[in-house]
């Protein structure tokens, strides 16, 4: 178990390759709702909007029986970064862990990001998946 803390009241897990591409952009680019979406969507970012600024433990496990969301993610290069949405690609910037979070290995491809949080607590499993991309109307939450 790993204690991330945010200031965005935003947990993000992504494959840092899938979004070098943000490295020129604003820090704060996803903190519009339209591009946040437009991210979580197209599978390179799973943003999860956890109601309140603070500490949360984060719990890897195998497959949740009952997730409250899901969200499909694409894998490149076989590494995530899991931490505060502050952490995600952006101001010529990419993640690392001195301020928190991890990376964690998961075989390339696509999975699915299964996501349940128990008060402080924030359970994900990492499950293959053909799919790759989202279809949300709104920001997931958690």
């Amino acid at each position: 178990m790993t204690r991330i803390a945010t200031g965005t009241a935003t947990v993000c897990v992504f494959d840092p390759a899938l979004l070098r591409h943000k490295l020129g952009d604003d820090c704060d680019w996803w903190s519009l709702p339209s591009a946040e979406l437009a991210a979580v969507n197209a599978g390179h970012v799973a943003f999860f909007n956890v109601g309140g600024d603070g500490a949360y433990d984060i719990a890897l496990h195998a497959e949740l029986a009952e997730p409250q969301v899901t969200v499909h993610l694409t894998v490149a290069s076989g590494r995530v970064f899991i931490g505060a949405g502050e952490d995600v690609t952006g101001g010529g910037l990419e993640p690392d862990t001195a301020y928190g979070g991890l990376f964690l290995d998961v075989p390339v491809g696509n999975c699915r990001v299964q996501a349940r949080r128990d008060g402080e607590r924030i359970s994900l499993a990492f499950v293959p998946d053909a799919r790759g991309s989202n279809t949300f109307d709104d920001l997931v939450r958690i």
